[in-house]
């Protein structure tokens, strides 16, 4: 019997998102500064032949057809630059909300590469890995490695791991599903032009917390307003997580509506949660390292 192998699919959050501009292909030139939280969605694989998927936990019934999940699709792509890739049966134990602006999905199918890896014996700078990360979706390159790092073009360029310093986080999603191709419709980019909102602020390998900080309080998530418009409740959000005692930063992440502060402590961070579910119970609210 094939050994059940298991990796873990964090959430991904955009500590910033710069939009640059729009290309004349129709893609959006992002430049954000990308980390991951310590939990999320549990993905397994059982080695062998065919592929298959199967669902469970309190986001399975969101997370759509099995055939379409991004988990199927990436396995496919990489099946497609693999000869003899052995497949298997998967099962993901689903936890993060969809269409919320973390990334769940290319989490997700990410997962599902670094599995199939493991379970074929590749290397993982396998260049063909990447490839079929970028065919799977725009945000699962920068999730094979789960590590913070900046992210730009449409999401296919990664800068270097920056080893950054461990933020405590509250995360928080009102249950409304966002989609990011309505976000950048409201934005109205015109195709082949720059936005020109401002430079994005160098950030380095190797930063203090504080220094991060800073840095982070003098960039932006340029998708803000615009999803603000589409789910109002996103402007609740954030007004929730900046009037938070020992919040030192509250910011939108991704496209919506998943929004996160970070705080100092622990301590902080779980008092704002327990006093955001005490007055929001149906609110999605978690505490969480990120880095």
């Amino acid at each position: 019997m094939s050994k059940t192998l298991s990796e873990r699919a964090p959430a991904k959050i955009n500590l910033t998102l710069h939009v640059l501009g729009r290309r004349a292909d129709g893609w959006h030139e992002l430049e954000s500064l990308v980390v991951f939280s310590r939990s999320g969605d549990l993905l397994t694989l059982t080695p062998g032949p065919g592929l298959t998927l199967d669902v469970s936990g309190p986001g399975a019934e969101a997370a759509g057809a099995n055939s379409d999940n991004l988990v199927c699709k990436a396995a496919r792509n990489l099946a497609a630059r693999v000869e003899g890739l052995t497949l298997g049966a998967f099962h993901l134990e689903k936890h993060l909300p969809v269409a919320a602006g973390i990334g769940g999905g290319s989490s997700d199918a990410a997962a599902a590469l670094r599995l199939l890896v493991r379970a074929n014996h590749l290397e993982p700078e396998d260049p063909r890995l990447m490839d079929a990360a970028r065919a799977t979706g725009a945000d699962v390159p920068v999730c094979l490695a789960a590590k913070g790092r900046m992210m730009t073009g449409f999401g296919e360029k990664l800068g270097p791991v920056l080893g950054l310093p461990p933020l405590m986080s509250l995360i928080v999603n009102p249950r409304v599903p966002v989609e990011t191709k309505q976000v950048f419709a409201r934005m109205n980019v015109p195709l082949g032009t720059q936005t020109h909102f401002g430079k994005h602020p160098e950030i380095g390998a190797g930063l203090e917390a504080e220094k991060l900080y800073d840095l982070l309080r003098r960039s932006r998530n340029d998708m803000e307003d615009a999803a603000c418009t589409i789910a109002p409740i996103i402007g609740d959000v954030l007004a929730v997580l900046a009037a938070a005692p020992g919040c030192k930063l509250a910011r939108m992440s991704g496209s919506g509506a998943t929004c996160f502060a970070l705080f100092a402590d622990c301590k902080a961070a779980a008092r704002a949660r327990k006093t955001i579910l005490r007055a929001h119970p149906d609110w999605w609210v978690k505490v969480s390292l990120l880095n």
